[in-house]
């Protein structure tokens, strides 16, 4: 099964920087162009210019964001920027936050190591989302540039017993070696194992697990393709060299901590568009009661209905009124003869029941439709979902509950991949605190 192992990362030079924060980042694929800005600004030394670089007009073959990227990364190294371990570890990395649930505080924590990829058909690493190959390019260049992993891949092991959650636990009481609090009021902390027996604990515990990818699937796919071209061109044996593996922050899948959020649905630019007609035709298959608001903030009233329900098949259809129709699945049965031929994890996902019985069967928006973004597009934030329909942006928005953990996991373990943005894990890991650059 999974190969989880420890190594020596490149960190940040704590005795240089005494605040992380002005040179971490948020993942490369949330960063807008104002943000990226920003973290330009923040320090000359921030991540981004190494893990989501500046495009500009000049660019050429020979000097492009990609190679800015690699010779950054070199520089610091030269410089003592960044600093290589001097000796294998697992870092444990905890992430502490505030949701507005009327609980203080929670906390997630998990182990950033090295996993040996294994190609998805092994049944050893699984995925669970579908991927563009634009984004996959992107990422491929970056690792052709630096040869390293620049952010870990989010994902998470089943860990019923709580093995290894002890073992974190006991491995992480003491002050943490780094902690910071981001702009965000996430706070930052890692602990640095190195004992030799702890170390090998941890990699025989995973050594009968599998792997789920949460948060990453570009990267992970990208790694594999990585790997496929080193190896050819250089005709050695796979498993023998440092890019046979991959940066990964491994979580259990009954953590505490761990929060997906929904990713909402907002239409626009359908021709002849009818509210009326649309609700006329969903009641086939839904049953559709038009709420109207009396006070408050509509988005709030409308995730808080929709969490009364966590286990049906429950959406709202919002189209820039003082209501909302609250639309509910009559039968599963509907569910599963629009894909029958795949497994009953996957039929009965909220994304997909939206997809094929709402949008592709009544708005026309099928697969094609989704991915270029023709008709659909998705935005995590409900407030700012009501606001775009309400402003006259889009026609109307499907908001949603979020997906499962253990829809996640079943899906995976079904070998089929979820429809894109099917998921939205938050808090979202930091770039820069660790670096895994291959010596080959």
């Amino acid at each position: 099964m999974a190969k989880v192992v420890p190594f020596k990362g490149f960190r940040y030079n704590t005795e240089k920087f005494n605040n992380l924060d002005s040179v971490t980042a948020p993942p490369y694929d949330i960063i807008s162009a104002d943000g990226q800005q920003e973290l330009y600004n923040k320090d000359e030394y921030n991540i981004v210019r190494i893990d989501d670089g500046m495009e500009f007009d000049s660019d050429t073959d020979d000097n492009n964001r990609y190679t800015r990227s690699g010779d950054y990364l070199n520089k610091w190294i030269n410089e003592q920027v960044l600093v290589r371990e001097d000796e294998s570890a697992f870092y444990i990395y905890e992430q502490i936050f505030s949701l507005n649930d009327g609980k203080p505080a929670h906390s997630l924590k998990g182990i950033i190591s090295l996993v040996q990829l294994a190609e998805f058909s092994e049944n050893v690493i699984l995925p669970h989302e579908e991927t563009i190959s634009k984004a996959k390019d992107d990422r491929l260049r970056l690792m052709y540039a630096t040869g390293a992993n620049t952010s870990p891949i989010y994902s998470l092991y089943l860990d019923e017993e709580e093995t290894i959650a002890r073992l974190i636990e006991a491995n992480s009481e003491d002050e943490p070696d780094v902690t910071f609090t981001t702009s965000e009021e996430v706070k930052q902390n890692i602990w640095v194992i190195k004992d030799k027996t702890v170390l090998d604990r941890i990699t025989t515990l995973f050594a009968n697990k599998r792997i789920y990818i949460a948060d990453g699937h570009h990267r992970y796919e990208t790694a594999l393709n990585y790997r496929r071209e080193r190896h050819a061109a250089d005709g050695s044996e796979i498993g023998t060299k440092d890019y046979d593996y991959v940066m990964m922050m491994l979580v259990s899948a009954s953590s505490s901590g761990l929060f997906v959020f929904p990713t909402h649905r907002l239409i626009k630019n359908i021709d002849r568009f009818d509210e009326t007609m649309l609700v006329g035709f969903l009641t086939e298959d839904f049953s559709a009661a038009k709420i109207y608001f009396t006070e408050g903030d509509y988005a709030s009233i409308i995730t808080d209905k929709l969490a009364e329900a966590l286990d049906d098949k429950l959406f709202a259809l919002y189209t820039g009124g003082n209501y909302y129709y609250l639309l509910r699945l009559k039968n599963l049965a509907a569910a599963d003869a629009a894909e029958p031929d795949k497994s009953e994890a996957y039929r009965r996902l909220d994304v997909t029941v939206l997809h094929k019985l709402i949008l592709e069967k009544y708005l026309g928006i099928d697969e094609e439709n989704m991915k270029n973004q023709k008709n659909l597009v998705y935005m995590r934030d409900a407030a700012d979902a009501v606001k775009a329909v309400q402003s006259g942006e889009f026609q109307c928005a499907f908001l949603i509950n979020p997906t499962k953990i253990s829809e996640i996991r079943d899906v995976a373990s079904a070998n089929e991949k979820m429809p894109q943005k099917s998921t939205y894990f938050w808090p979202k890991l930091v770039t820069g605190l660790v670096i895994n650059k291959f010596e080959d």
